[in-house]
């Protein structure tokens, strides 16, 4: 079995995101591999484990991106590509999309194409079902957990708000995978030092087939939201039912009802 994990390299979850010139500034936070992608990550080694195969790591950006490529590959995907081309600068999600297809097109032979919930600095979450329209496989999202993977067919439990959902595909398949999946591997010594001498081949949009997609959707500016003054007032009474009355009245006077 061949499976493609798509991995992106994002600002730390605990760095703080500010406003500066109309562009959006992380600061120094470090950049990691996005989170809901190592899920992703875990969720294609267990399938090569429990079937066999290769596990190659795919990802998109510049030279920072390497990082998330060797977090992938430090916790045990066998291979990793790049697709670097600073034309990509500004690209939105339906071009990514097509970078993608088309580099799972040329690496060929892939029966799963495994991506995270979504990437915590966009929040777009729509990347997983745009690939799979675009290669024409069926998509199955949010998979909090694969019941069944066969050479043919993956049975799979989706996580909804009110429950699961038991779906069935036949393969190729595209997946996205939520933290109710399980826990992601710690990479181990000798896949951090497998990762640090892995050469990983850098593509260009053109080695992928296809002409630079121009962007449809764009930011030409983002505003910080307006600071709001807040305080806090201490009702104070000499018993619960004083304190009681004080608010209500307080509250009725505010028009919060």
């Amino acid at each position: 079995m061949k499976i493609i994990v798509c991995v992106k390299q994002v600002p730390d979850s605990a760095a703080a995101m500010s406003v500066e010139d109309g562009k959006i500034s992380w600061g120094d936070a470090p950049l990691v591999i996005n989170p809901w992608d190592e899920y992703a990550v875990e969720a294609a080694l267990r399938l090569t484990e429990a079937q066999g195969g290769d596990v190659i790591a795919l990802s998109l950006g510049d030279e920072n991106a390497k990082e998330a490529i060797k977090h992938a590959l430090a916790m045990g995907c066998s291979e990793a590509i790049l697709v670097n081309d600073p034309a990509m600068a500004g690209a939105d999600t339906q071009a990514v999309a097509r970078v993608l297809a088309a580099a799972i097109q040329k690496i060929g032979g892939a029966d799963i194409v495994v991506f995270g919930k979504q990437a915590i600095d966009s929040d777009v979450g729509a990347t997983p079902s745009m690939v799979a329209r675009l290669l024409g496989w069926p998509a199955v999202t949010l998979v909090s957990e694969i019941v069944e993977c066969t050479q043919s067919e993956i049975k799979a439990s989706r996580a909804m708000e009110e429950g699961r959902q038991q779906v069935a595909a036949e393969l190729p398949v595209v997946l996205s995978i939520v933290k109710d999946y399980g826990e992601p591997r710690y990479p181990s010594f000798m896949g951090i030092r497998k990762a640090a001498r892995a050469s990983v081949p850098e593509w260009t949009v053109a080695d992928t087939g296809i002409d630079l997609p121009s962007a449809v959707v764009t930011w030409p500016n983002v505003m910080a939201p307006p600071e709001r003054e807040v305080t806090n007032e201490i009702i104070e009474g000499s018993n619960p039912e004083e304190i009681a009355a004080k608010l209500a009245d307080k509250i009725m006077e505010e028009k919060v009802l």
